[in-house]
């Protein structure tokens, strides 16, 4: 009998077929209902500032993308203005997604629903129509767009100050990409050409770049976790699967990453000023810190049985410069132990807990509201704040939103795994049978998974796994893919 995977002509037609039957399966939405439709046709331009109060007019600014390079729905821009020579201000512009997407209307009831955007390796389902998202939204080069925008001021310590929030009509002068920009600033390639045709700009990024790494060297010294894990990209030859690349951290991921970081402490401590309630993103005081500290005195280093996320770093970063090969298995296994992040509720003048990863106390989501959520949400937040009017969440609004939207977060992410394996097991189709070294990132109940170092896959170990932990060095044998179930079974290497 003819196989499902048989019938398909190629790679990417399975994926996507996967992808969708995944989707289906779990409840989560892949199509756009009429209504979204209906109300999509009405929309036919961005929004503008005219009547509009406080509305700021930067669009002079030498405001950039800098993103993936596939990305589309472009949700924030940034630009440095030097000061002195201790002081640097910094402007994220994020994409004023509310302007068009009004709460309670149709497209934004769809949103609520599946909460992001979800990404698989051939297909991806947007949160917002593209329409929207990549377009109208979307902080697109050489477009005039609404945006909420975030300031503040980094001194020569890294410490953040002066923070602002603001509307503003901004324009993106150019739209750049993380691995060209990393390249060149790392001084292993020229400088990409929509940098180039821009005066003034390139040295704005350099700058920007100079900032970056003053803010994450303060956050590092708080206690911020220095955690490097291994990302694979399938890589497509027309429209077959051949194997599977790193996406590796660079300058220019560092930078936006360090400016988020910053622009969302600053959109939460802002709400906070401002006594409204919010969500915040949270990464609890880890249960399984005892397992950590043993993990830690395998590689010689004692920790505290109290968990102290400072000393955890001192731990990692030794590791890091120790062995950088191996570093990104070892993150791998911390993050598995610190367990995953969660949206909570707040009420004005209580404290949620912090993130114990970013070792900060008020935090939130507020840079991509094209594709997620919470964002939008703090967005609507933060603009009535703004404005001087009432809250348009009620906490108890907000306390349901978090629940839904933190179940949705791990459903998906359980679902971009699965498809994810789909294609690694479309390239390990050919390993059945060889040996690999690798490491526990799982043991409970529900089974053991392993890492593979030399193709970072990780698989289900289906046998020998009695008396394993997280973080637990193992020899395995590739047992069995399955390609349309996202299965990679692993067996572990009998000793002779």
């Amino acid at each position: 009998m003819e196989s499902e995977y048989e019938v398909h002509h190629n790679d990417r037609e399975l994926l996507i077929k996967i992808a969708r039957e995944t989707m289906e399966e779990n409840g989560l939405l892949t199509e756009f209902p009429p209504e979204v439709i209906a109300e999509l046709e009405q929309i036919n331009e961005p929004a503008k500032p005219e009547g509009l109060p406080n509305i700021h007019d930067l669009r002079h600014f030498l405001w950039a993308s800098i993103d993936n390079d596939d990305s589309k729905d472009l949700d924030q821009i940034t630009v440095a203005e030097a000061l002195s020579d201790d002081e640097v201000r910094i402007y994220v512009a994020i994409a004023d997604v509310d302007s068009l997407v009004k709460k309670d209307s149709a497209i934004d009831r769809y949103a609520r629903y599946n909460t992001a955007t979800v990404y698989h390796p051939a297909i991806n389902f947007p949160m917002l129509p593209e329409k929207l998202s990549t377009n109208l939204t979307s902080l697109n080069p050489n477009e005039d767009r609404m945006a909420v925008v975030c300031e503040f001021t980094v001194d020569s310590e890294g410490t953040v100050c002066e923070p602002k929030i603001y509307r503003a009509y901004v324009r993106n002068h150019a739209q750049l990409a993380y691995n060209s920009v990393a390249a060149w600033l790392e001084g292993q390639a020229e400088m990409p050409s929509a940098l180039a045709t821009v005066e003034g700009l390139a040295e704005n990024i350099r700058l920007q770049n100079e900032v970056a790494q003053k803010l994450r060297k303060k956050r590092y010294l708080h206690g911020a976790l220095t955690l490097q894990t291994i990302q694979t990209i399938p890589i497509f030859d027309g429209d077959e699967v051949v194997d599977l690349a790193i996406d590796k951290p660079n300058l220019a991921k560092e930078l936006i990453e360090d400016f988020m970081i910053a622009a969302n402490s600053v959109s939460a401590g802002f709400l906070d000023e401002c006594k409204f309630p919010a969500l915040r993103r949270v990464v609890r005081i880890p249960k399984r810190w005892d397992r950590i500290v043993d993990l830690a005195e395998q590689y010689g280093y004692k920790l505290s049985r109290k968990p102290d996320s400072k000393a955890l770093n001192e731990f990692l970063i030794k590791e890091q410069q120790r062995d950088p090969l191996r570093f990104p298995d070892l993150s791998l296994t911390v993050i598995k132990l610190l367990g995953s992040g969660e949206y909570v509720a707040e009420k004005p003048g209580e404290k949620a807990p912090g993130h114990f990863s970013l070792s900060v106390k008020d935090y939130t989501h507020s840079t991509a509201p094209n594709r997620r959520y919470p964002d939008l949400v703090t967005q609507r937040l933060i603009k009535a704040a703004l404005n001087h009017e009432e809250p348009p969440y009620s906490f108890e609004e907000l306390d349901e939103l978090a629940k839904h939207i933190t179940a949705q977060e791990d459903l998906e992410a359980k679902i971009e795994r699965k498809t994810a394996k789909a294609a690694a097991a479309l390239v390990l189709e050919n390993h059945i049978g060889e040996t690999f070294n690798g490491f526990i990132t799982g043991a409970s109940e529900k089974g053991y998974w392993v890492r593979i170092l030399e193709i970072p896959v990780e698989g289900k170990l289906i046998s020998g796994f009695s008396g394993l932990d997280v973080g637990d060095r193992v020899q395995v044998v590739l047992d069995s893919v399955d390609v349309e179930k996202g299965f990679i079974d692993f067996k572990r290497l009998k000793k002779r």
